[in-house]
């Protein structure tokens, strides 16, 4: 195994032949017992103008690294090193500054991947730590206040803390396996490196977060929660830095991994000129049923040995309209849940643990939301419509963050059944037809007994409607370039669901982590210095 120690210093006259020898002597070891010793980062400290100092991170092996780590516990510039290194030809020759805001998985992972590349990276988030988000979160569904800083979607982690943890994509390439290896290294299951359809599960995943915190602190990642992102700086050569709780950071790139419902943060950039426009997205309803019978459905039985829930997942395309209708982030054995960010307005979505062991299975059933449906060609456009049917939500539910909710039968015209819902902090029956777009409510109608046909048993008196499903994606783009960089303002990397490129963990994860190697070529060809 390879070992990490960072925080070495050394005299400006002092050669780096001499490393091995300072390694071995803060640690207590004989010099001989230290394997190859590698550089990895290296710098100037000049905080002290009266001892300017050069300051090395290295790896190296040694033949005992177990017991070296338990001796050395108290230090906290030892550690592992990384397994999945950068390849020489994009790590960076000098040490540079980055900022990068937001902590959802494009920009932890962009974070992880120029810290490892030599680079000095700030990382902000407007939200708290994975343990304090998960008490404000607690709280509010047990009838508490929302937290307009602190709820699902805002907080380490992104909107994909409170979800199934799912690991499934679309895209493929060399990033999928380096995510899915680096979470299981932070304690993700192992089973995740196999499976068709991984997940982690939300319980599961906070704590893979915790460690993912103490990795990119090793790195030498400086993280800051509770610092929002409030505006950008400007030169001549474009973005030079942002501020950040009334404070000027310059950087050499800046980060923007803000997530999809940062709405003042989107509205912020707008302000500031950032090339943007609106891009369709979607907007529904959770369907709810009890999760033996999705099992029957799916499995021909009501359980299945090494199984807990099944899932399933529809689409159709209606020819007249042209307008897809489909099952998204679907939760076996999960619940719904209150999603809200923005005072008086409603939003749900779906949740799973590991075990995916809960009493009933939910999915969102959306419809595809074209710009076109929006009351302006404004670039922030989505953003009202996106807002006027979740206040509407809100009102349906009582104006209290309880869910509006319906039969699904009853939606349709069609009959009645039971009502009931796993959603926190309640729900209150109503007739979701008025909390939905007219074109939303028609292509559902239409949907729906096709999707019967696919599942028989899919229509039945027990299976719930709830809202308002309407953070499926961004409805906002901003334009970039093949180099990463903002199309108005160099310096500025949109990343992830936020910037409109990415959908789910995976994708996100992996936007930041090619946005990232850009950064990292581009500085090493600039030769930037700190």
């Amino acid at each position: 195994m390879t070992l990490r120690l960072s925080q070495i210093t050394m005299a400006l006259n002092e050669d780096e032949a001499c490393l091995p020898r300072r390694v071995a002597r803060l640690l207590a070891v004989p010099e001989q017992r230290l394997g190859a010793l590698r550089v990895v980062r290296k710098g100037i400290d000049a905080r002290r103008k009266s001892k300017i100092v050069q300051v090395f991170t290295v790896d190296f092996e040694y033949d005992d690294e177990q017991g070296l780590l338990e001796r050395e516990r108290a230090n906290r510039h030892l550690a592992r090193a990384p397994v999945m290194a950068l390849p020489e030809a994009i790590r960076c020759r000098r040490p540079f500054r980055t900022l990068v805001a937001g902590m959802g998985p494009a920009g932890l992972f962009a974070a992880w991947r120029l810290a490892q590349g030599g680079a000095r990276v700030l990382l902000v988030e407007r939200g708290r730590p994975v343990e304090e988000r998960l008490r404000d979160v607690e709280a509010f569904w047990d009838g508490g206040a929302l937290d307009p800083e602190s709820n699902v979607q805002f907080g380490e982690g992104g909107a994909g803390t409170f979800s199934d943890g799912k690991l499934t994509t679309r895209i493929s390439g060399p990033w999928i396996p380096l995510i899915l290896k680096t979470l299981v290294e932070c304690g993700a299951p192992e089973d995740i490196l196999v499976q068709a359809k991984p997940h982690v599960g939300t319980d599961r995943l906070r704590a893979v977060l915790i460690r993912f915190r103490r990795l990119l602190a090793d790195l030498g990642v400086e993280i800051r929660f509770q610092t929002r992102l409030s505006a950008l700086v400007t030169g001549k050569q474009g973005v030079v830095g942002g501020v950040v709780e009334g404070r000027e950071i310059l950087c050499e790139a800046l980060i923007l991994a803000c997530g999809h419902s940062a709405r003042d943060t989107c509205r912020m950039l707008y302000e500031a000129g950032v090339a943007m426009e609106s891009k369709p997205f979607a907007i529904g309803l959770r369907v709810e049923h009890p999760a033996p019978l999705i099992n029957a459905i799916q499995w021909g039985r009501s359980s299945l040995p090494g199984c807990n829930a099944a899932d399933y997942r529809l689409s159709h395309n209606n020819p007249q309209t042209g307008r897809g209708t489909y099952s998204f982030c679907m939760c076996p054995g999960g619940e719904v849940i209150s999603a809200c960010s923005e005072a008086g307005r409603m939003v749900v979505n779906g949740m799973s643990r590991r075990d995916r062991d809960g009493a009933f299975s939910n999915s969102a059933l959306v419809v595809a939301v074209r710009p076109g449906d929006f009351s302006s060609p404004h670039p922030l456009a989505g953003i009202d419509f996106q807002r006027r049917w979740e206040e509407k939500a809100f009102v349906a539910g009582g104006s209290g963050y309880r869910a509006p909710a319906q039969n699904l039968l009853a939606f349709l015209g069609a009959g009645h059944g039971t009502l009931r819902s796993t959603v926190r902090p309640g729900w209150r029956e109503a007739d979701l037809r008025e909390v939905l777009p007219s074109f939303a409510v028609e292509e559902l109608k239409t949907a729906l007994p096709c999707f019967e046909r696919a599942m028989p048993g899919f229509l039945s008196r027990e299976a719930v409607l709830v809202g308002l499903e309407s953070r499926t994606s961004a409805p906002w783009r901003i334009l970039r370039g093949e180099n990463g960089a903002s199309l108005s303002h160099p310096g500025l990397y949109p990343v992830g669901e936020g910037a409109g490129y990415a959908g789910g963990i995976v994708s996100s994860a992996a936007d930041g982590l090619k946005t990232a190697d850009l950064i990292l070529k581009k500085m090493e060809r600039s030769g930037i210095d700190s």
